[in-house]
């Protein structure tokens, strides 16, 4: 949210719905429910689950107990890779540095395909400037009142408050097609470059074709739309703040509702006065309006046929040709797996083993995935 003058702008009317109804929920514990509410950092609140709860409704906490055969925990030098994060003062900002000129040339290379001649943008791809960065900050005030009313002007160099998101988006995040490739110089090139275009200035000076930036130019960088959005988000404190932010409404425009005063059942008053169209209203459909009120025949439920599951799921590498595997019903061959026990047998199965992936691919649970099992070992050929 944008700060102007002491007024806030909002940037989506949507979004401000959206927090405005979140900040309503309060932090009362709710009827029917031991578990006291928790403030989220939009202002909204969340209940743990206790007793099979979460606030006053029933969760399956089941859920909470099945396995996941996705992925692995990273090990430390992979965390230790991607926890690159570049803050506003200087933190993790490596040391280099790269011209203008340099950046123009990297820019052609691997950006422009993307980001336009120039950063004009195009293709689905956002700009990187509309002209002069100070001049055009002042745009974000713009509201489109009229069809023809100019809008605010949102790129890097009107909008985003610190430069160190820039860095830190192009060292790890670009160029798309080849994430992580570029080396502290170009990055330090592709940043002074893309200020070039959106014509900043360093410390009074101009960023003109024959600048070169370091890291000590670097976080001299004045963002001209810096300290203009609400909640601050800065500083060792700004998670407290933020949550202390969103919990007051009034705040972004939003209305606290009392406890007292919420309604989920029976909430129209017996004063409102119902207006109902004469004539029953439009009845002139074209193609006329159905009018049947017969459901679909249900289908009787004959239960889980695992014959069925395996031809789906299973029939391609333990059919006829086996793929290496154990066909249907062939006891020697499975009598290698089954003499360690069927728990084995189902544990390997479930879990994934030699390039079989978790239960062959399937969705099927695993008490449907052990009856499939008991079938393809059991089968009669």
């Amino acid at each position: 949210m944008l700060k102007f003058n002491n007024k806030l702008i909002s940037i989506s009317t949507a979004a401000a719905l959206s927090l405005s109804m979140t900040a309503c929920m309060g932090d009362a514990t709710p009827a029917g429910s031991s578990t006291p509410a928790k403030a989220s950092i939009d202002g909204g609140v969340y209940y743990p689950v206790t007793d099979g709860r979460t606030g006053p409704y029933y969760v399956n906490t089941d859920v909470a107990k099945l396995k996941m055969n996705n992925g692995r925990v990273p090990t430390k030098d992979e965390l230790h890779a991607w926890n690159t994060d570049i803050m506003p003062d200087g933190t993790g900002l490596e040391e280099g540095e790269g011209s203008v000129e340099d950046g123009e040339e990297v820019y052609e290379a691997k950006c422009v395909m993307c980001h336009g001649d120039f950063g004009s943008g195009g293709g689905g791809y956002p700009s990187l400037s509309k002209g002069n960065a100070v001049e055009l900050q002042k745009t974000l005030t713009n509201q489109r009142l009229k069809p023809d009313t100019d809008g605010p002007i949102r790129v890097f160099g009107t909008y985003w408050p610190e430069a160190s998101t820039l860095w830190w988006y192009i060292k790890d995040a670009m160029p798309h097609p080849s994430t992580g490739t570029l080396s502290a110089d170009e990055t330090y090139a592709l940043v002074a470059y893309i200020l070039n275009i959106n014509e900043m200035s360093i410390d009074g000076e101009e960023v003109d074709d024959e600048y070169v930036l370091n890291r000590e130019k670097f976080l001299k960088i004045k963002m001209p739309n810096k300290g203009n959005f609400e909640p601050n988000i800065d500083g060792p404190d700004s998670l407290k703040g933020v949550r202390e932010y969103w919990t007051h409404p009034e705040n972004f425009g939003g209305i606290k509702v009392k406890p007292a005063d919420r309604c989920m059942t029976n909430c129209q008053k017996d004063t409102a006065k119902v207006v109902y169209i004469k004539n029953g209203g439009i009845n002139d459909f074209h193609p006329p309006m159905a009018v049947a009120r017969d459901l679909p025949a249900v289908k009787e439920d004959k239960g889980f046929d695992a014959k069925v599951a395996y031809e789906a799921n299973c029939a391609m590498c333990h059919g006829a040709d086996g793929m290496g595997a154990p066909v249907l019903g062939d006891k020697a061959g499975w009598a290698a797996y089954t003499s360690k026990g069927m728990d084995k047998v189902y544990a390997n199965g479930i879990n994934g083993i030699n390039g079989m992936p978790p239960k062959g691919g399937s969705s099927l649970s695993d008490k449907d995935f052990k009856t499939v099992v008991d079938y393809i070992v059991n089968a009669s050929k």
